[in-house]
């Protein structure tokens, strides 16, 4: 049987256990999805190029540590959303704490609206107004057409100003 067979296999027999780990690990089922294709694509690669002795404990390792990335990726972005918002705000600017605290609540808002979005649109959403990508780029990575991912960024914005 060839590798790849094998290599399929291998992840198809472990799939919804990995699924299962990641979601504990992320807390969330469309984000432990999209941790499992990755890690299959990774593992793939890896085990084209040679042979892995532990194929399952290899993936787990995978997931893990993309896992631990989204999660790193999200609290940076997080902050600094906070931030930008604290500074269009103009804390230290001699504007009034009322005025921070209308800030503050709207950026809980909007956190709030992104968490309440499907995966696709929030992710479309974050990588292109808050990570400043490309649409273009943002498309390659969901691997969708442009003109849709573009579709999928003006739903969640106007999702998001709907909860403001």
């Amino acid at each position: 049987m060839p590798q790849g067979d094998v290599t399929l296999e291998i992840f198809l027999a472990h799939r919804g256990a990995l699924v299962n780990y990641a979601s504990a690990l992320t807390g969330d089922h469309g984000r432990a999805e999209d941790l499992v294709q990755e890690a299959w694509l990774r593992y793939r690669t890896a085990s084209s190029d040679r042979r892995v002795d532990e194929p399952v404990g290899y993936l787990y390792r995978i997931v893990r540590n993309l896992a631990l990335d989204l999660r790193r990726r999200l609290s940076i972005e997080r902050r600094h959303v906070a931030a930008s918002l604290d500074d269009a705000a103009g804390e230290g600017d001699g504007l009034s704490a009322e005025a921070a605290l209308i800030a503050r609540e709207d950026l809980r808002r909007i956190m709030a609206a992104l968490d309440e979005l499907p995966e696709r649109t929030r992710i479309a959403l974050e990588m292109h107004r808050l990570g400043g990508c490309k649409l273009k780029d943002v498309a390659a990575h969901l691997g969708l057409s442009i003109s849709f991912t573009h579709a999928l960024i003006k739903e969640g914005l106007k999702h998001c100003q709907r909860r403001l």
